[in-house]
């Protein structure tokens, strides 16, 4: 057991200079501009990609994930107005049941 609480002394040494120097590093203004870059540069290729995604679908008559959405939402809202109906339902029942 003695080896693994020597070695688990060293990994934590290690991993706490690992850590201080990437912190370091990663503050610096020449890593952290080309890395926004690229992560730009990912994001607008995402982008396109989404958007090429979507005329294809389109393009097959497909409905995108937008289209799906937007449906959704429609649905819930409707399903929304017809539990409000039938509680107004009801209480017009009760009322009309309590007259009687």
């Amino acid at each position: 057991m003695s080896g693994f609480k020597e070695w688990k002394s060293a990994f934590d040494q290690w991993e706490n200079a690992t850590a201080e120097y990437s912190e370091k590093v990663m503050k610096m203004p020449s890593v952290l501009g080309p890395a926004g870059a690229v992560l730009s540069g990912l994001m607008k290729v995402k982008a396109a990609g989404d958007r090429a995604q979507a005329n294809w679908w389109s393009a097959l008559g497909l409905p995108t994930r937008r289209d799906q959405e937007r449906t959704l939402h429609l649905l819930n809202q409707l399903e929304s107005k017809i539990h409000d109906l039938e509680e107004k339902l009801e209480d017009a029942n009760r009322k009309l049941a309590a007259k009687a």
